[in-house]
């Protein structure tokens, strides 16, 4: 028997799924194109997870993320999360990352200089793109120089990306959304 698990659940973006384990949460899949899409990809990034009803502190961490896509202004840097497979430098990035509140930003650039490295964007861009904790590490919320909206590896790709902003009345630039 596993001590790793995973749950899926629906969300105003499609259904996500989240894993846990002993020391927190150790993934977080975005909705792809069903159910068992993202049953497969998150089964990808935590092989061994077994499905499972959550726990409550799990359904916590779920009614948090869903209040989120919802547009509520909910603060996720509470969650604990295993790190166990992220370099120091990744942890690094994603603690930054986790500073960024529902509605805004901050570019892969203002990460690299808060790192005390300008030149460490693309590593930054990189870090975001691996991450395993998507809506927790909100690197739907780091932006490319400009404001422009970079790439993202959610499936989706920037629209899933652009979507999660609106959905937060954030945009692109940092600048408030119309919508």
């Amino acid at each position: 028997m596993s001590e790793h698990h995973f749950t899926l659940f629906e969300t105003a973006i499609g259904p996500c799924g989240i894993a846990w384990g002993p020391r927190g949460v150790t993934g977080v899949q975005l909705p792809g194109s069903s159910a068992e899409t993202t049953r497969m990809r998150l089964l990808r990034r935590c092989p061994g997870a077994e499905e499972a009803a959550a726990p409550p502190e799990i359904q916590q961490v779920i009614g948090r993320i869903t209040a989120l896509l919802r547009g509520e202004p909910i603060d996720l840097t509470a969650v604990p999360l295993d790190l166990d497979r992220v370099s120091p430098f990744e942890r690094q990035v994603y603690e930054i990352a986790r500073e960024i509140q529902p509605g805004s930003t901050m570019t892969y650039g203002e990460i690299a200089r808060r790192l005390g490295d300008p030149l460490l964007a693309r590593d930054v861009g990189q870090a975001m793109g691996h991450n395993p904790f998507p809506i927790i590490v909100p690197c739907h919320r780091v932006l490319a120089a400009g404001g422009k909206p970079g790439g993202f590896s959610a499936p989706g790709g920037v629209d899933t990306k652009l979507r999660m902003l609106q959905i937060e009345g954030a945009a692109p630039g940092g600048q408030p959304s119309l919508f």
